[in-house]
């Protein structure tokens, strides 16, 4: 029997409308951009899964490229169109082939072309033509288009956040893959989709919560007769693009009536569950002095300015609290300034700096804040990502800088980095159990990170591109109705797309 020849291939970022820095080819590079055969040394990650898998089941792979970096503003519009010309060059160099399989994200955005992952699997059927069947894997965080879903035979989409199953998720799309090239699985796709636009804050798929009932849901329809795959959506909320909302895609051996049906209930579920996904929040001042009266390690948690939602992390309205209200309380902040790390790298490790820090690469944020400190340690800003999405990759601040203002511990990096377990603060010798407050810059990894060990955790509400909450944000291309704007939608029913 002929081993089938599958085309494998990744462009994967989460984009942001509200802020950050827009990313263009150095921004992949600091992460992962690599050719034809180096791709097939991934033994990590969704690519490594499908690798693995692929070898397994005895086909032949033609590897085409991985470009995949931190969230960011929106992919420069030379960035996307030189990406999206390599891979579909690659393409067309490798044919015929029998399938094509890419690790997508689902919430990219480029500065000419809203729904990115569409625009790229469009182009990917146009090029195969109908006859080649075309399998993706998402992040549940996906913003789930009909192109998408017209251009593709299946998409597979993460199970967990914290995201833990990037590898399992290649093992599953690899799979779909191969049993469609091999007549076992005739795939009817559908989505059914909720106008509901939350943070990550709740968005935990592990336990107790609103969005891990949504996914128990879904995953439990795959033991159904006829159901192929099930995936649940909590969709990125800092995109401002038509048709957003989360919900539920279901895959079925043939039976779209079926996929249809069962779609819709894990819609409604995460429409019902609308009220729990919304988080509370605090001032940073009110946190930092509930924060005093707490024996043990509290986390401040500024979500909105999180690197791994698309934002800067250059903001330092936490820190300007910290420096009021806690001075003398040991606390570690991060902040992206890269022109402040410059500073630091030119004065020397152990000097005493006074500069401006923060909102310089975001400014419309906030206002940079004039600290004086000692210089503690300089750093190349590499560390090594310990698990998640990049597991074992090398991650990249550029030059860093640790500097101390009395206790309170200042990391400057250069670039903003995916915050996963706390591998940054590790990575400048900080010390988990020597600190009063740390700051996290992200709506849910930090639960991992300092969960076993924190005696509080609370989320901030300060300004920022990734707020905690969308009650306040101002889209333009989103349409009304949708939560939290409208509190109730009288005869709602599910968007369907099939």
């Amino acid at each position: 029997m002929k081993s089938p020849i599958v085309a494998i291939g990744s462009i994967f970022i989460e984009c942001n409308h509200f802020g950050g820095v827009a990313a263009d080819r150095e921004t992949f590079r600091r992460t992962q951009l690599d050719y034809g055969d180096a791709v097939l040394r991934y033994d990590s990650g969704t690519v490594g899964g499908m690798l693995q898998t692929l070898r397994k089941r005895r086909a032949e792979t033609r590897p085409l490229l991985v470009a995949s970096a931190c969230p960011s503003r929106l992919v420069t519009r030379e960035c996307y169109r030189s990406l999206k010309e390599d891979l579909l060059a690659r393409l067309h160099d490798s044919r015929p082939v029998d399938g094509v399989l890419l690790a997508l994200h689902g919430a990219a955005a480029a500065e000419d072309v809203g729904d990115l992952e569409g625009d790229l699997l469009e182009s990917v059927r146009s090029l195969v033509g109908s006859g080649v069947p075309i399998v993706a894997t998402l992040d549940l965080h996906a913003h789930v288009t009909q192109r998408m879903v017209s251009s593709a035979d299946a998409l597979i989409a993460w199970e967990t956040y914290p995201h833990q199953d990037a590898w399992n998720t290649g093992v599953r799309g690899a799979n779909t893959l191969l049993d469609v090239i091999d007549g076992r699985l005739r795939p009817a796709m559908v989505m059914a989709k909720a106008p509901v636009l939350v943070s990550g804050v709740n968005g935990h798929t592990a336990g107790p919560g609103p969005f891990a009932d949504v996914m128990g849901l879904a995953k439990s329809f795959e033991h159904r007769e006829g159901v192929y795959s099930t995936s649940a959506f909590l969709v990125h909320p800092y995109l401002d693009l038509p048709e957003m909302g989360g919900g539920g895609l279901v895959i079925t051996n043939d039976d779209p009536t079926r996929a249809e049906e069962l779609a819709r209930e894990i819609a409604r579920l995460y429409w019902q569950k609308r009220f729990e996904l919304e988080p509370p929040v605090h001032s940073a001042v009110d946190a930092i002095r509930r924060g005093l009266k707490i024996d043990g390690l509290v986390v401040l948690v500024e979500t909105s300015d999180c690197c791994g939602g698309g934002a800067a992390g250059d903001s330092v309205w936490t820190l300007k609290s910290l420096l009021t209200e806690a001075k003398d309380s040991v606390a570690w902040v991060p902040v992206v300034d890269p022109a402040a790390a410059d500073a630091c790298h030119l004065a020397g490790e152990g000097r005493e700096i006074t500069i401006d820090l923060g909102h310089r690469l975001d400014p419309p944020w906030g206002s940079p804040v004039r600290i004086a400190g000692q210089i503690v340690s300089l750093s190349d800003g590499k560390f090594q990502f310990r698990g998640g999405i990049w597991d074992g990759v090398a991650g990249n601040m550029g030059r860093t800088a640790v500097v101390r203002i009395g206790p309170i511990h200042v990391v400057i990096a250069s670039h903003g980095t995916y915050e996963w377990c706390g591998e940054q603060f590790e990575s400048v010798g900080l010390d988990i159990g020597r600190t009063k407050f740390v700051v996290a810059k992200n709506p849910m990894n930090y639960r991992m990170a300092y969960g076993n060990v924190a005696q509080a955790m609370y989320v901030l509400d300060t300004p920022g591109p990734t707020p905690p909450t969308l009650k306040h944000v101002k889209y333009r291309n989103v349409q009304r109705p949708y939560f939290p704007q409208d509190q109730d939608i009288p005869d709602w029913e599910p968007s369907i797309l099939s």
